[in-house]
């Protein structure tokens, strides 16, 4: 296909990251900022064996479930803001249905309706974004995908109606401190870039200045206002990131002001979240995709069961409500001294936590004789590692509760455990990113 030439063609479908799918021969060119149903003018962009990308120039016919955009300039960060949320939900449901069809091969299972947000907007405990100087003054915004092009923002839409006004205020502060952006070309300045995150129940507030140097950012003046001016503001630090890494945190963190945590509540019991470790952003949503997977672990009191990747203990922490004991493990150390400390905060004594590969630990129990009722699994993107699978076939717990952040890595595992005696009973997929094209999905997988 001639690269200068613009194309005309209808969107057929939309990619798992939310880009329009315009076929021509039957050969896939992924279009950004397409919708299906619309007829649309591109041009090619980059052509590949299996497939092309291209950008749009103009939408001929536009998709009844188009929307104003809130903001155009972010659709980096939420590139399905242009898409009513009833026609996302369905996508994001088709999405799971179609990886387990294709890349499982699973024909006939049980996919109920996705549980979407009662609130599509405004749902993130906690925001990350970019620093720098524009015309001489401090702003906070995204980059471009794929690109070093800022771009400064004054509302992000996505995060807690109170959270983006906490945003604004810390960047307004700042400018009136003085502090600086860091400058990548001469390496000037301090601040790169910034994380906010906010208890969803109650209300705590911490600030993270993302700095290259180790140098102590700001004043006790500055840290004075921040207080006198958030309400919930709990802690304040720095943390020093001295790479250009794709990670935003660095390892190394100081106290600023305040405590180095922050309180929040799931499910009734509290966690506390420091400022490396992961919480769901989205606490009503992981809220209802929790009390799913403990609905379908279906505990009576006599079971002992396995919590894999367990994080600060959200899960582990509620199945030990209902559960003889729960065994957990995460491989974050720092998690798992954050699990203990909830532990104790809840006075929940029927769980052992312990830090490590899943794929080490899991043999090693299995060598003290445990014999879990129950498997539950929360692994990264990238899935579950052959080596835990290969024990969790051994240990054969009669039944496993998956929850995964990706489709293609959930039913690929379930095709691998349906090889070694499980059979998949039903997916429950859960929407708690909206606006974007990422989805949650639980499997219940019963041995056979």
């Amino acid at each position: 296909m001639d690269k200068k030439k613009t194309q005309e063609g209808w969107v057929e479908d939309l990619t798992h990251d939310g880009r329009g799918v315009v076929k021509k021969d039957h050969y896939p060119i992924f279009v950004a900022g397409a919708f299906p149903g619309e007829k649309i003018r591109y041009q090619l962009v980059k052509e590949g064996k299996k497939f092309a990308t291209g950008t749009c120039l103009d939408i001929l016919e536009v998709s009844p479930h188009r929307i104003e955009k809130k903001n155009p300039d972010l659709d980096p960060i939420m590139p399905l803001q242009g898409l009513d949320y009833e026609e996302q939900k369905a996508f994001k449901e088709n999405l799971v249905r179609q990886a387990f069809k294709r890349i499982g091969g699973f024909k006939d299972f049980d996919l109920l309706p996705i549980l979407g947000a009662e609130n599509p907007w405004a749902y993130r405990n906690k925001m990350t974004l970019a620093v720098e100087e524009v015309q001489g003054q401090l702003e906070f915004g995204i980059y471009q995908k794929n690109t070093h092009n800022f771009i400064p923002i004054e509302k992000t839409y996505l995060a807690e109606n109170p959270l983006d006004e906490a945003i604004f205020k810390v960047r307004d502060l700042l400018r009136k401190h003085k502090i600086s952006a860091y400058e990548a070309a001469s390496k000037r300045g301090d601040l790169h870039h910034i994380v906010l995150k906010r208890g969803h129940y109650q209300e705590e507030l911490m600030v993270i200045f993302v700095t290259r140097k180790n140098k102590t950012l700001g004043s006790k003046d500055l840290y004075q206002d921040l207080a006198q001016t958030l309400p919930g503001l709990k802690s304040l630090v720095q943390n020093v990131q001295g790479k250009v890494h794709q990670e935003i945190l660095g390892k190394k963190t100081r106290i600023l002001w305040g405590k180095d945590q922050i309180v929040d509540q799931m499910l009734g019991l509290d966690f506390i979240q420091s400022p490396q470790s992961f919480y769901q952003v989205n606490t009503p949503q992981a809220e209802r995709l929790y009390e799913k997977a403990l609905a379908w672990a279906d505990l009576k009191g006599e079971e002992l069961a396995l919590d894999a990747y367990c994080g600060l203990g959200t899960l582990s922490l509620n199945l030990a409500k209902k559960a003889k004991k729960v065994y957990a493990m995460d491989i974050v150390k720092e998690a798992i001294l954050a699990a203990k400390v909830n532990q104790d905060r809840n006075q929940i004594a029927n769980v052992h936590f312990e830090a490590g590969k899943a794929e080490t630990i899991l043999p090693k129990w299995e060598n003290q004789g445990l014999h879990f009722d129950l498997g539950l699994v929360d692994p990264p993107r990238k899935g579950l590692d052959p080596r835990f699978i290969q024990s969790l076939l051994e240990i054969a717990p009669e039944k496993i509760v998956y929850v995964s952040c990706n489709p293609a890595t959930l039913t690929r595992d379930c095709k691998i455990l349906g090889e070694g005696g499980y059979r998949l009973e039903k997916v429950q997929p859960v929407d708690m990113f909206p606006q974007t094209p990422h989805v949650e999905a639980i499997a219940l997988i019963q041995k056979m």
